[in-house]
């Protein structure tokens, strides 16, 4: 008998707890969203097809790197619109991330792994089984550091605008933009061996920088969204004038920029400051210490 009450009890709870089948979902914002999926698939294949000349004399590499760009404006438009209409949900959530990984997470690791077997081919270190090694172990590291980055983020994110004035770590488009950003500078005007070999490493400090706890801001919650001063308004011209002027260093500057501002900010905080108040009182004259045994008005030069 209480056997029965146990199992009763069991199959009880477990129709308790079932999931209710997804009837609702929004169209648009989900639509959106697969679009950043799609652009992320197409710049994975157009990374398989290599250096090659695609449509526009533009090389494959470059087209896979304007492919992932174009899944960062759908990735920026499909949350703002959901939260207009007022359409947020868990499905759009993890739809999100599931998009995510593939055009923020597989295809700039994919297009860095096939950009620099091009480039040690070119230069003759084919036959290095130590670089590819390296050069796979950097793409699997930054693979792994984006998946726990978007899993953390379902885990903590909030559906409420107001709390998405920053992210906790480095956002998977913008460690993205750092290496789409390089490539497509490398590509289109300056296609030096140097900036190649830095990929790697790059891809190495943004996956730690992904995971990391340090607090990035969200660039159109807080810079470009509602009033702000006038100076301001000048300094989004001076941008978008570089921009105009020079396309492919801008993307280096904005992403690379925005990337190491936060970081360097950490560094000073938490390093440089901190030293600043573990001084010795006698080596900083602003921290005299108060002796609290010496007695109320009495001078500290005459007590031995």
């Amino acid at each position: 008998m209480p056997r029965f009450k146990t199992e009763a009890a069991k199959k009880s709870l477990l129709r308790r707890v079932r999931r209710q089948r997804l009837k609702y979902i929004a169209i648009l914002p989900s639509l959106i969203t697969i679009l950043n999926g799609v652009c992320g698939f197409t710049a994975i294949i157009f990374a398989g097809k290599g250096a090659k000349l695609g449509i526009g004399h533009f090389s494959y590499f470059a087209m896979s790197g304007y492919m992932i760009l174009l899944a960062m404006v759908a990735d920026m438009l499909d949350g703002r619109l959901a939260r207009r209409v007022k359409s947020t949900s868990s499905f759009g959530g993890q739809l999100d991330s599931l998009c995510d990984i593939i055009s923020f997470g597989v295809a700039p690791a994919f297009l860095m792994v096939k950009v620099l077997e091009y480039a040690l081919e070119s230069a003759g270190f084919a036959d290095e089984s130590f670089l590819q090694r390296f050069i796979w172990l950097a793409a699997a590291v930054y693979i792994s550091c984006a998946a726990i980055r978007l899993a953390r983020f379902n885990v903590e994110n909030v559906e409420d605008e107001s709390a998405h004035m920053s992210f906790i770590g480095l956002p998977t488009p913008a460690a993205a933009g750092v290496i789409v950003s390089l490539i497509i500078f490398h590509q289109e005007t300056l296609p030096t061996l140097v900036i190649t070999c830095t990929l790697p490493f790059l891809a190495l400090g943004v996956a730690v920088l992904m995971v990391s706890r340090i607090r990035y801001p969200h660039i159109l919650n807080q810079y470009l969204r509602g009033k702000k001063p006038f100076a301001h308004f000048i300094k989004v011209l001076l941008i978008l004038a570089f921009v105009i002027w020079s396309i492919h260093a801008a993307l280096v500057l904005i992403f690379c920029g925005f990337a190491a501002s936060s970081f360097l900010k950490w560094i000073y905080y938490k390093v440089i400051r901190k030293k600043e108040f573990l001084v010795p009182a006698a080596q900083h004259p602003a921290l005299i210490a108060v002796d609290e045994t010496q007695p109320a008005g009495q001078d500290a030069s005459k007590i031995d």
